[in-house]
């Protein structure tokens, strides 16, 4: 017990040190202006506790005598270290770090007041508790809808237009951008930028709910001609199953109850409640993110969602037997 209280501080610098979703490694444009900012607080902060230290290091140590020795407390005394020290510089601080806070805040759209400049290119509807995903065109044919895996071209910015289905969400991938939330009836607008290819991971930033905290965010920035290859892909209805085992679990997620809540484009399924799998099988993660996209993990979703995320609008579908839950996951795991 005690080795494991002497390493805690080791352990606990270690998760300090992870990258996967921290303001302080940007990369792209805005992230790095935030992270500028947060920087500058983290050393302002720093420089503060230091100076507030050697402060009370020297009382402590010049500090001699008794109490009879001392002049009495109504004699007066220290009002400048009070007033300077105590109101005038906290107040410089926070007032400088409010209005720098205002110019950050001033550069990012959220609004469009009729922007041309801020026309989306992606549609983000928040729901309890997953992310539906809308490329926009103006041909009806060029569209494509996922759910919680967003993708981008790399090296230039895209505009997202961000709205709620229900409650107060908000969208936060922190190497891109800062949050914005989603307001139902208010759509709000982020622009972002990945500078380089890579995976970077989000959240949702407001409480929404019992799932919360798996309501996670996937952006996939991509080169561009291999983002302009996966958005066409994106766009093509489902493919047929093959195999015998997969064109029976086709029957099952049409005669079941997956298809009122789900839809598979070229497919009869219309379901508008709940994710669209047309190519659930490219995702690399099922429950917005919270699980692995495997065999295993989308059985056990599909029978016993309530007991992965308690309070998910996805039931429990505990009817299925094992051939058709294998059946039906192949034709899942198929949905390229």
């Amino acid at each position: 017990m005690r080795r494991l209280f002497l390493l805690s501080p080791l352990f606990l610098l270690l998760l300090g040190c992870e990258r996967v979703q921290s303001t302080l490694y940007p990369a792209g444009p805005a992230a790095h202006r935030i992270a500028t900012v947060s920087w500058f607080m983290i050393i302002l902060f720093l420089v503060v506790i230091a100076i507030m230290w050697a402060l009370i290091a020297i009382a402590v140590t010049k500090g001699k005598g008794t109490l009879e020795e001392h002049a009495p407390v109504d004699m007066g005394g220290g009002h400048g270290w009070v007033a300077i020290g105590g109101l005038m510089i906290p107040g410089l601080i926070l007032f400088a770090l409010f209005v720098i806070g205002l110019q950050l805040l001033a550069s990012f759209p959220i609004h469009s007041h009729g922007d041309a400049n801020l026309r989306p290119e992606i549609l983000i509807t928040g729901h309890q508790w997953w992310w539906e995903v809308h490329y926009l065109n103006a041909d009806a044919s060029k569209q494509a809808t996922t759910a919680n895996e967003i993708h981008i071209p790399s090296g230039r910015p895209v505009t997202i237009e961000l709205k709620s289905a229900d409650v107060i969400h908000s969208f936060w991938v922190p190497a891109l951008h800062g949050k914005v939330d989603l307001i139902p009836g208010h759509p709000n607008f982020v622009r972002v930028e990945a500078a380089h290819p890579g995976v970077f991971h989000g959240t949702c930033a407001e409480y929404c709910g019992a799932q919360h905290g798996h309501m996670r965010l996937l952006v996939i920035a991509q080169p561009p001609a291999e983002y302009k290859a996966w958005l066409q892909g994106q766009r093509k209805p489902a493919q047929e199953p093959t195999s015998p085992e997969a064109q029976m679990g086709e029957q099952v997620f049409l005669t079941g109850p997956c298809s009122m809540c789900h839809s598979i484009r070229g497919t009869v399924a219309g379901g508008r409640v709940a994710p669209d799998l047309t190519h659930i099988a490219s995702r690399e993660y099922i429950a917005a993110n919270s699980y692995r996209n495997n065999n295993a993990n989308l059985e056990a979703w599909v029978t016993h969602a309530q007991s992965l995320k308690p309070e998910a609008q996805m039931p429990n579908l505990p009817d299925f037997d094992g051939q058709h839950l294998r059946a039906l996951v192949a034709y899942l795991r198929q949905l390229q």
